[in-house]
């Protein structure tokens, strides 16, 4: 608390200076400014593909995209400092907008204030102000969108998303932020065509990166919200009507067991519900927004995928392993434990070691991330992982066919055993529960939906 106090008495005011937008014929370019103002400058920027016949000069709605977009990265920013005052030079916010961008960032940062020490509350912890205003009046009229927009991170969800819709013969194009060839690679492997992957460069600035080495504060962001906006650029450019989500119902647990704090808020329903609200409302655009995977546990899933066995190699869902050249999966980390977990039911202890180089269940380094994943420790890990409940299924099912089958009994899962956690008489209940759940909690278009369903009882 002391280092926010100072640093929001020393710098009082953030600043969201301008975007400039910048146009050729095959892209757009917005970049950005941003101050923290008596200490730091800011210009991140991103660059979109579009089609050479569609021109964004003059066009309104496009603005009101391009400020939004800003107002999402701008947070990764302000957060350095927490300044109390966020001011807008640019663009125009409602009051009603105002207290939308509170909510997300106040809930989106959750896991920034609880691992600082902070103490705050959506009312006080900032002050927006809009001073601004856009720069054009027309409103461009644009051929009705059609067809999907499916974002693509390199993981079994997406994949298995972009799988079961092309499989169906929905027209899909698919969304990257900057190149990873575990996203080039699920696209080539779904059968589409390379020009079917539309790539979004980001420049993030680096300077922010220095501030944070000298004691700036620093934590977790809701970056899925800079891939909603984004994503809705892509989809507007590219004139196509659904942006197909892949984030499952499990994304909606706390990640510390009785407080409000999400690592994955704004992958929620909360937050896919408000976002397409302000959609319809403030942006208008007549794109629909909505999670695929919604009404699916991670366990659902994983069961699901692994029954397109052609992804088993090339998919990627470490975020660690992400940052390094080509994709890998660490190995050391609670994401990849997690997935090794949910995955161990349907898959074999070797198996498990081909997808990700090592034998992750035999791993004793392993043994504090297990705690937490199952569920006997204060927190889950802050990473994007499936609820405790699925992982002590996905667990006590592996467990049970290694004994069924006389295997060697990997070290977590003895460990399992051993604490006692492995409960074989509620094993059939459970797995009948989750496999025949499905959540109405979701915006599923009924086309959408009646596709699951399908698939659900075909996999499940």
């Amino acid at each position: 608390m002391d280092k926010y106090n100072t640093f929001r008495q020393d710098f009082p005011v953030f600043t969201y200076k301008n975007y400039k937008i910048n146009e050729t014929a095959e892209s757009v370019e917005i970049c950005y400014a941003f101050s923290i103002n008596g200490l730091a400058e800011f210009h991140p920027s991103w660059t979109f593909p579009k089609p050479a016949d569609f021109t964004v000069k003059n066009d309104l709605t496009f603005e009101r995209l391009a400020f939004s977009l800003g107002m999402a990265e701008a947070v990764s920013y302000w957060k350095a400092t927490c300044s109390p005052t966020f001011r807008a030079d640019c663009g125009e916010l409602s009051q009603e907008q105002i207290q939308w961008w509170k909510k997300l960032y106040f809930l989106g940062l959750g896991e920034f204030f609880y691992i600082n020490g902070i103490k705050a509350n959506m009312e006080s912890f900032v002050n927006i102000e809009s001073t601004g205003n856009f720069n054009c009046t027309s409103e461009t009229e644009h051929t009705a969108p059609a067809g999907c927009l499916v974002p693509i991170g390199g993981g079994k969800d997406s994949a298995l998303t972009l799988e079961t819709l092309t499989q169906a013969g929905m027209k899909c194009r698919c969304y990257a932020i900057n190149s990873r060839i575990s996203i080039s690679e699920t696209v080539r492997v779904a059968g589409l065509e390379e020009n079917s992957l539309i790539t979004a460069r980001r420049n993030f600035d680096r300077s922010l990166v220095d501030l944070n080495k000298q004691g700036y504060l620093n934590g977790h962001t809701p970056f899925s919200s800079v891939v909603a906006f984004s994503a809705e650029i892509t989809a507007y450019l590219n004139g196509l009507k659904y942006i197909v989500l892949s984030n499952e119902d499990s994304a909606n647990e706390s990640t510390v067991a009785g407080q409000d704090v999400n690592h994955q808020y704004s992958k929620s329903f909360e937050f896919e519900q408000d976002f397409h609200n302000y959609e319809e409302k403030f942006l208008n655009t007549g794109i629909y927004y909505f999670s695929f995977l919604r009404p699916l546990s991670e366990f659902q899933i994983a069961k699901m995928f692994v029954s397109h066995k052609k992804y088993l190699p090339i998919f990627r869902s470490c975020n660690l392993g992400s940052k390094v050249s080509p994709d890998i999966w660490c190995g050391d980390c609670p994401k990849c434990l997690f997935v090794a977990l949910i995955l161990s039911p349907f898959l074999t202890v070797d198996e498990l070691a081909e997808i990700f180089g090592k034998d992750m269940l035999n791993d004793v380094n392993m043994e504090n991330y297990f705690i937490e994943l199952i569920g006997k420790s204060e927190h889950k890990p802050f990473e994007c992982v499936g609820s405790i409940d699925e992982v002590n299924l996905a667990v006590s099912l592996a467990v049970r066919n290694i004994l069924e089958n006389g295997d060697d009994m990997p070290y977590l899962f003895k460990k399992y055993v051993d604490m006692g956690a492995y409960q074989p008489e509620l094993i059939d209940v459970k797995n009948a529960e989750y496999c025949g759940k499905y959540s109405e909690t979701n915006l599923l278009p009924q086309e959408f939906a009646a596709l699951l369903k399908k698939e659900m009882e075909r996999l499940l």
